[in-house]
């Protein structure tokens, strides 16, 4: 059999798509997944159905003094165990794995067994802080050089480790793991001659929605990390370059968007957009009743698709039953919505009608003009979707049969918001409003509400939220 290597990939920062395209090529193809306790949940999602998914957090990783020596421990024999399964195992890192991480005790560990190991480069959250805060680490005029320092109290008592005198005549200093410990730090450097007045930044859930910069100079930030209730993980960074914050820090400058639904991230749009679903897809529990309908399929004249994911699960059905496209000869397509319609191609299929407005009444409005009366049309919908389309179908004389093709429900684990952060809020779907509302309430009233389709803003007004 052959012989199988460890990955150690470093995950980013923290936004799950800050991972490099090769680290998620890589776990892609994993049986097992160890991985730090604060790796977004989001990026486990890419990995296949069946691969293991094991947190440090349950092996004491979090523990401190003599903690985190047995943690490390058991880490290392468990991904010596599973690699000897001749299992594909991949040991998920936060940020990149080369920095403040114990990777040399693992891969000690690793070398010790003569086993295979190879690393893959992370974005580390220092770079990470400094690109989406406006502070460049080094500038020509102002800073040639910068130094990582880890701020964690076992680090800080090995004094021969760290010399304060020659950490302060650096450029620029990073900390990581240091809030906890910032005012001893703060000391230090000022004992050590760093002036009062040097400016400091500090980053808070660096990459992720709720991130947050703070500002200030050694005199003070200890005190104002303490009232802004500051807490780890948060990067410091500390040097002149600080001052380019005010200049360059975009997050503050451009027009902040929370976008709610699925679709994929938006690029080279004015402003900038935080991508928070607040809807989940999943597949039904029982699929014999869509099933039916499936294999009589020629029985219908149309068939409407509302969504791209009904029609992701109507053709994963239709081949988990031993069919394929070609049982749709002479069965009209028509889909809502640019999305939908190029889903659709995915599958080789050109959809005969994509209405010019992207909305359920656009659709309709389109079939007013045709003669239907007594056509056959199937609807694969989600379950909770209401019957609105249906409706308006049968009011044209239509014989409409619709099913569920999967289910809408609630995204787990959403973070915290300040919703103060935003400048406006895109609604995409009813249940997005709905789970909304459920999460963090009514939106400020300063806050611009857009929504898309009338049924978006039909449900928004029903729970008063006020549109723009």
């Amino acid at each position: 059999m052959e012989k199988i290597k460890v990955y150690i990939v470093g995950a980013g920062p923290g936004e799950p798509t800050l991972i490099t395209v090769k680290g998620l090529k890589i776990l892609k193809q994993a049986d097992v997944v160890i991985y730090d306790y604060l790796v977004d949940k989001r990026l486990l999602d890419e990995a296949r159905p069946d691969t293991e998914l094991i947190c440090c957090d349950a092996l004491g990783k979090k523990r401190h003094s003599d903690g985190f020596s047995h943690a490390q421990k058991l880490i290392n024999n468990l991904i010596i165990k599973k690699a000897k399964e001749n299992k594909r195992v991949v040991r998920l890192k936060n940020g990149d794995a080369s920095i403040f991480s114990r990777i040399s005790q693992e891969l000690e560990a690793l070398s010790k067994e003569n086993i295979e190991f190879e690393i893959v480069p992370g974005v580390t959250a220092a770079s990470a802080s400094a690109c989406l805060s406006g502070i460049p680490l080094t500038d020509r005029s102002l800073s040639s050089s910068c130094i990582f320092i880890t701020g964690h109290e076992d680090s800080l008592k090995q004094k021969s480790l760290i010399d304060w005198k020659a950490v302060s005549k650096s450029g620029t200093i990073i900390l990581y793991m240091a809030v906890e410990n910032l005012k001893d730090i703060v000391d230090k450097l000022l004992k050590s001659g760093k002036l009062e007045n040097t400016p400091v930044a500090i980053a808070q859930d660096v990459s992720m929605l709720g991130q947050k910069v703070l500002t200030g100079t050694l005199k003070d930030i200890a005190i104002k990390a303490k009232r802004e209730r500051i807490k780890p993980p948060a990067i410091i960074i500390i040097g002149k370059v600080v001052d380019f914050e005010k200049r360059f820090n975009w997050l503050r400058k451009n027009k902040r968007i929370l976008f709610t639904g699925l679709s994929g991230e938006r690029f080279f749009l004015k402003g900038t957009y935080f991508h928070l679903p607040l809807i989940k897809i999943e597949p039904l529990e029982d699929y014999r009743e869509f099933g039916r309908y499936l294999k009589n399929i020629k029985m219908f004249d149309w068939i409407i698709f509302s969504s791209r994911f009904g029609v992701e699960y109507f053709f994963k059905r239709l081949k988990e039953l031993g069919l394929d496209a070609r049982i749709l000869n002479n069965i009209k397509i028509a889909a809502i919505g640019n999305c939908t319609s190029e889903r659709l191609l995915d599958f080789t299929i050109s959809a005969d009608l994509v209405p010019k407005k992207e909305s359920s009444k656009g659709l309709i409005d389109e079939f007013r003009n045709m003669d239907i009366k007594g056509r056959k049309i199937f609807l694969p919908r989600s379950d909770i979707s209401d019957k609105g389309l249906e409706k308006e179908f049968e009011n044209l004389g239509a014989r409409v049969t619709s099913s569920f093709a999967y289910r809408n429900v609630m995204a787990e684990d959403l973070p915290d918001l300040d919703l103060n952060f935003f400048n406006e809020i895109m609604f995409t779907s009813p249940s997005g409003v709905r789970n909304f509302v459920a999460r963090y309430g009514k939106p400020p009233e300063k806050i611009k509400i857009t929504c898309i389709g009338d049924t978006t803003k039909k449900e928004a007004e029903k729970v008063a939220i006020q549109l723009s």
